[in-house]
């Protein structure tokens, strides 16, 4: 699993593996765009570079976190050009996508949707037992991950209820 937290300077990553019961975190780390040059060159580097974390670990899906409002009008514009580099990229390597918000990672991180980014790197690191030394960003792509496996199951379950359902109508 894949998890991938856009941003417009910095942008999180972090492989998560499922372990019979148990999570094993693989690798993480972020993709530096910096705030320099052309704002298309950085999007078309952080797309190659997301392309290349998708081929790398070949994961069964990627999570992303789905965009929020933001304060910031230049912001929010600048979050939603990452994460259209983004979705392109994972689109473009045949990845299922899967997007959540930040308020459901934060509830499967640390149990509510109000935590701040220091307390998603701790959750993060005490499920995956990962040191304290985790950059937010990353943390934040593993805890997107964390998200999609804690739900995944439920999801399947309920699609195939639906699709039962479906056919005996």
């Amino acid at each position: 699993m894949l998890g991938i937290d856009p941003g417009s300077r910095l942008t999180g990553w972090g492989v998560v593996e499922e372990r019979g019961v148990g999570l094993r975190h693989v690798a993480s780390g972020t993709i530096a765009l910096g705030a320099r040059g052309a704002p298309a060159a950085r999007l078309a580097r952080l797309h190659a570079e997301c392309l290349r974390l998708v081929g790398r670990w070949a994961p069964g899906a990627v999570a992303v976190e789905r965009a929020f409002v933001a304060r910031n009008v230049q912001s929010a514009l600048r979050l939603g050009e990452a994460r259209g580099a983004v979705l392109a990229a994972v689109a473009a390597a045949g990845a299922a996508l899967h997007e959540y918000t930040p308020a459901e990672v934060k509830l499967a991180t640390v149990g509510h949707g109000g935590a701040d980014k220091s307390s998603i790197r701790r959750g993060v690191a005490t499920r995956l037992g990962v040191g304290p030394r985790l950059s937010l960003d990353a943390a934040d792509a593993l805890a997107l991950a964390l998200c999609h496996l804690d739900r995944a199951p439920l999801a399947r379950r309920i699609a195939t209820a639906l699709a039962r359902e479906g056919t005996t109508r």
